[in-house]
């Protein structure tokens, strides 16, 4: 009789559950998507389907399964499921639980399975106290994570657990679980019908994310037939108006400091190197979108201006700054036609990387090369006995203002660093350079030409028509 009034308040309290709670899979037959994970064959289901299930931490965004996962695991093992709450659990809370896993395993020879949700959000201290459990078996540690485990998980646990990736559910596994829901007993009981487009609807706004397309057929459902009155005698449809009116806003999951965030700035990053505007500027609604920081993504404008386009167009980096400032004077939403622009200009512009490869070369020579002396002539001439250095050749004395002369340490030789690639404003300055320096031999120390002096004054001191500057 006890068994019969818990299973009808356990029924009444399913029933009262959203829609996503109710039509949770209890076993591995109905689990849908995730066959890379868990399909027929692999470690996981082989572990559940033999209840010989080692530590294991689930990781993947939200809605894609894992806690499905370890309630199934926990319906089909023999062994204590536990659960604590990576919220409000605390050391002690996990440390009472791993006290009980011992005394039933010592007393009673039974496993214990400890589920931690949101297992990243345990502090070091509090993960710590899971390893010597974990590691000599008294629990058989179930993580679940939104966050990539390699960072956010204590390495030592890491070590003693295997990583499960899950990722977005693909369309079809969507559609699977909407109809499902449709008919379900669990669900909307046949009260309601679908039309097709207003499935492909819900698949769209889901993004991958099971509880959300549920969450968005129930909302649908509540406003084709808002007093209830639907009954599979007599059906009400949803159409397609129905999901959008429930679902005004269509919110591409994205999270300011997690892997989704990473993935979307380097997209963003490289469609802009790649010369794609159209990919960029997707990359740029769906972070605005979000709610990124606009002065964010203007710095990496910012940095992509010298890092990918350099002297390929120097106008980058001046329209980079143009945006920089405006995200800062403006602020949202103007601001997103500024960073549009700026975003459309770095795609279209001709692209060099040799700022960078230029500077990076030239510090790993800095840092693991031997010290090189300035050269005598290049040195500064504010000191006792700066007259012996040599004659410091100013280009400005002559006529194309070049002058064949030697700036690098000994050891070093032109084309060490910059490499400019054939493209835009560097190509062709690289070319006119070559014109403009043909035929131009070099000069000995103290001559001249056509009546200019060949040697100058420090640092580039200036001349005035043929006068030869002042000595410094």
């Amino acid at each position: 009789m006890d068994n019969l009034f818990t299973n009808i308040e356990r029924y009444k309290r399913t029933m009262n559950a959203p829609l996503a709670a109710r039509m949770r899979p209890q076993t591995l037959d109905e689990y849908v998507g995730q066959t890379g994970a868990v399909g027929p064959g692999s470690w996981l289901r082989t572990a559940i389907e033999h209840d010989t299930l080692s530590s294991v931490i689930l990781y993947g965004p939200a809605g894609t399964g894992k806690t499905t996962l370890a309630r199934i695991i926990a319906n089909s093992t023999h062994a204590e499921f536990v659960e604590v709450s990576a919220v409000t659990g605390t050391v002690k809370d996990l440390r009472r639980e791993i006290d009980a896993a011992e005394n039933r395993l010592l007393s009673m020879g039974r496993r214990t399975i400890l589920f931690v949700d949101e297992i990243h959000r345990f502090n070091r201290s509090q993960q710590d106290a899971l390893l010597h459990a974990v590691e000599d078996r008294t629990v058989v540690l179930v993580g679940a994570t939104t966050e990539n485990p390699y960072f956010e998980v204590n390495s030592a646990l890491l070590s003693r657990s295997r990583v499960v990736e899950l990722g977005p559910l693909d369309d079809d596994s969507i559609r699977a679980i909407v109809r499902r829901a449709v008919t379900s007993e669990y669900g909307l009981k046949g009260a309601f019908t679908l039309d097709d487009d207003a499935l492909e609807e819900i698949v769209t706004l889901a993004g991958g994310d099971g509880r959300a397309s549920l969450t968005s057929l129930e909302l649908a459902s509540q406003m084709a037939a808002p007093a209830g009155a639907a009954t599979p005698e007599s059906p009400v449809r949803i159409t397609r108006d129905h999901v959008l009116e429930a679902n005004p806003r269509h919110g591409l999951p994205y999270d300011k400091s997690g892997d989704m965030h990473y993935d979307i700035i380097s997209a963003f990053i490289k469609s802009m190197r790649g010369s794609d505007p159209d990919a960029a500027l997707y990359w740029l609604a769906r972070m605005i979108d979000a709610g990124e920081d606009p002065k964010f993504i203007a710095r990496r404008i910012f940095i992509l201006a010298s890092e990918d386009i350099g002297n390929a167009d120097p106008q980058a980096l001046l329209v980079a700054e143009a945006a920089f400032k405006a995200t800062e004077v403006i602020g949202l939403p103007e601001c997103r036609i500024n960073l549009a622009q700026a975003v459309e200009y770095m795609a279209l512009a001709p692209k060099s990387n040799a700022a960078e490869a230029g500077i990076d070369a030239a510090l790993q020579e800095v840092r693991e090369g031997p010290r090189r002396e300035v050269p005598s002539y290049l040195r500064d001439r504010h000191r006792p006995g700066s007259d012996e250095y040599g004659p410091y050749l100013y280009p400005h004395n002559y006529p194309t203002g070049w002058v064949e002369q030697r700036y690098l340490p000994e050891g070093l030789e032109r084309g060490a660093f910059y490499h400019p690639s054939p493209r835009g404003w560097e190509a062709w300055r690289i070319e006119a350079t070559a014109r403009d320096r043909a035929g131009v031999k070099p000069r000995p120390a103290n001559s001249g030409e056509n009546g200019i002096a060949a040697s100058a004054g420090e640092d580039g001191a200036k001349t005035a028509n043929n006068a030869e500057p002042s000595k410094a």
